[in-house]
């Protein structure tokens, strides 16, 4: 428990036995749930993963958006954080982020990594691509967001059911935030983290995510639009 709230860390996880046990050790005591959602890796991070005491689940469905899904439904937390397992987000400062949720009384916080503490955390390629999809995103929603694909999120589980995300990719990052975003009833904020160089190979692939996600933006709008008229 963390001021009376119960705490959940979703982490969905493919082939990340070399991060997940550093990972997992960052997450403070208190919290009361680490969900490992076992992308159908096939290394040992799901025997590492229950080893250190998390519950570990598997998503068949491939993709990052599926493992979020699964986690997030099965998590029993008030309160919910979302962290890759590659060790690049800070965990062990979730207690900050929440304490920012509480006391502005928001309902979804993203972790915003820029400016970014340390460069070689994401390659000046990514950056842009960031860059790209972020200033997309805010054309579209008209809100001022300095981070789109960050995937460290806190929010309250009372949000799900107010959003309606379906992507079972990596747009599903961006595509919970723009619901939170639009929703008028979900106070949204952003929170500065440090952003550190991963452990192990990266998943991501900047033309075959990048352009898809753009693409993305587009349809979930128009989606929204269409779902609220």
């Amino acid at each position: 428990m963390y001021k009376k709230y119960k705490i959940s860390v979703v982490i969905p996880c493919y082939n990340e036995e070399k991060a997940i046990p550093l990972t997992i050790k960052s997450i403070p005591k208190w919290v009361d749930e680490i969900m490992v959602v076992d992308n159908n890796s096939f290394d040992k991070t799901a025997p590492i993963a229950r080893k250190l005491g998390a519950t570990v689940i598997r998503e068949k469905k491939q993709g990052y958006g599926a493992a979020c899904q699964k986690g997030i439904k099965s998590a029993k937390g008030n309160i919910i954080i979302t962290s890759d397992a590659d060790c690049t987000y800070p965990l062990q400062e979730i207690g900050r982020m929440i304490d920012y949720l509480l006391k502005n009384n928001l309902d979804f916080v993203a972790g915003n990594r820029f400016p970014l503490k340390y460069k070689s955390a994401m390659p000046w390629p990514n950056r842009l691509g960031n860059l790209i999809l972020t200033l997309t995103m805010n054309s579209l929603t008209l809100k001022p967001v300095e981070d789109s694909q960050t995937g460290m999120w806190v929010f309250r589980r009372s949000i799900l059911k107010k959003i309606h995300p379906f992507s079972n990719k990596m747009s599903f990052s961006e595509e919970i935030k723009m619901e939170a975003l639009l929703h008028p009833k979900i106070k949204y904020g952003e929170y500065h983290i440090n952003y550190r160089d991963r452990i192990g190979n990266s998943k991501l692939r900047r033309m075959r995510d990048g352009i898809p996600n753009l693409l993305f933006l587009f349809k979930k709008r128009w989606q929204i639009l269409w779902r609220r008229s």
